[in-house]
């Protein structure tokens, strides 16, 4: 089943799923494995090369850092379950069509109207990552999916040439204009990481790594 999918272990993934979802108040007579092969089946396509499993484990475990942080630790560990549930690098409703996943699911799991209704809306969030003030449910979420920003250079390196894999079918031309645009916008907020520990221990160093590529990508640009 899981040729040419790099494999992980999922265990630690699953007891975190079955750990979350007590926590936000499903009744013990609902089994989440079936929802949590049905989420780690869709983080495990083959299209996928950041969007991984691997990319869930760490905005989760990023979470755990956070956490005193939320208002609501539940919900915001459900949101990263479901953030890029649906991940199709060709499209632009993913976010929404994974914020509706998270509507269907979390109902039928017994989880109530509100706290699926704050885990859609902070799904939907990550498409700006652009929290209110005092939204600390989805400055948690959004600081621990942007994290990966603020990694080592190597790290860095790694995560760039795996959002550029998955984009393997866009010239590079075309991707080289459409990714430092991102970069840019990212490089144009007034701050990246809106939760006291993101600021003092993420900022500088995700600032750094983006100028970086956002160099590299427009020095090959001196023949436009």
């Amino acid at each position: 089943m899981d040729i040419g999918i790099p494999s992980t272990d999922t265990t630690d993934l699953r007891a975190r799923w079955r750990a979350t979802v007590a926590e936000a108040g499903a009744p013990a007579d609902r089994d989440p494995a079936p929802y949590a092969d049905r989420l780690l089946a869709a983080w495990a396509e083959p299209q996928r090369r950041y969007h991984t499993t691997a990319h869930l484990a760490d905005v989760l475990a990023r979470i755990d850092v956070l956490a005193p942080y939320a208002a609501d630790p539940a919900a915001v560990r459900l949101a990263a379950w479901f953030h890029d549930a649906v991940y199709r690098p060709d499209r632009s409703e993913n976010e929404e069509r994974s914020a509706a996943l998270a509507e269907r699911a979390l109902p039928e799991l017994g989880i109530d109207a509100a706290r699926t209704t704050e885990v859609a809306r902070l799904v939907r969030l990550t498409v700006t990552h652009d929290p209110a003030p005092g939204d600390t449910d989805g400055e948690v979420l959004c600081d621990a999916d942007l994290a990966v920003l603020a990694g080592t250079p190597q790290a860095y390196a790694a995560y760039a040439a795996a959002v550029r894999d998955e984009y393997g079918f866009v010239p590079e031309d075309a991707f080289r204009t459409g990714r430092a645009a991102v970069l840019r916008q990212l490089l144009d907020l007034p701050r990246l990481f809106r939760t006291p520990h993101g600021t003092a221990h993420w900022e500088a160093p995700a600032r750094a790594n983006l100028a970086s590529e956002l160099a590299a990508l427009t020095s090959g640009d001196s023949h436009h």
